[in-house]
């Protein structure tokens, strides 16, 4: 199996690439649906494991309070600011194949970083989403643990995906939508309210 989430989050990372590739520079600024960045500066996050070294990343935590998030936030308008966009899709393009793993997360949390975050970039510019299979590899590694950190409250309801074999929740209201679109309301891109109707 964690040769095959390789597998995919290469294939993911060079299928971004060669869409980030295209972009006018409208669409690089455009809003993303990481709330407060643009596309570039979902990019620059995407790109920070293959720049940040251990020591710069245990001061940027210090900096901000060891609050990770304020440091990714940091880093990535410092990086959209300082690289344009043919040097951030180039960084990108040469760390295809970079071993990197989120802390905890493994195989499966890399696949889910560029997977999540491609979301972020394509889905408001109208642009394809990965393939079915790959986002269904990304919830099924998943748990309460991610809504939860997401922010996100099912209640009474069962997300189930209409093209694929994948369900998520354990309320008796189900709800049927496409695995892209469970995908984005359990991180809490796409609300409930959206798609219960």
């Amino acid at each position: 199996m964690t040769t095959e989430l390789i597998t995919h989050t290469q294939a993911e990372r060079q299928r971004l690439a060669g869409l980030l590739d295209h972009l006018t520079p409208q669409q690089w600024h455009h809003p993303s649906l990481c709330a407060g960045w643009r596309v570039c500066e979902v990019v620059a996050h995407m790109t920070m494991p293959f720049r940040t070294k251990p020591w710069r990343l245990l001061t940027g935590l210090l900096s901000a309070g060891f609050r990770f998030n304020k440091f990714a936030d940091r880093d990535a308008r410092a990086t959209a600011a300082a690289m344009d966009q043919r040097e951030l899709v180039q960084m990108l393009k040469d760390n295809i194949t970079h071993p990197w793993r989120p802390p905890g997360g493994g195989a499966a949390g890399a696949l889910s970083h560029d997977v999540i975050h491609g979301l972020d970039i394509t889905e408001p510019l109208g642009l394809p989403a990965p393939p079915t299979e790959r986002i269904v590899m990304v919830l099924a590694s998943g748990d309460d643990r991610q809504l939860r950190y997401f922010g996100v409250d099912l209640g009474g309801h069962t997300l189930v995906a209409t093209d694929a074999d994948i369900r998520v929740g354990k309320g008796a209201n189900q709800i049927e939508v496409s695995a892209k679109d469970l995908l984005l309301v359990v991180t809490g891109r796409l609300p409930l309210e959206r798609v219960a109707g």
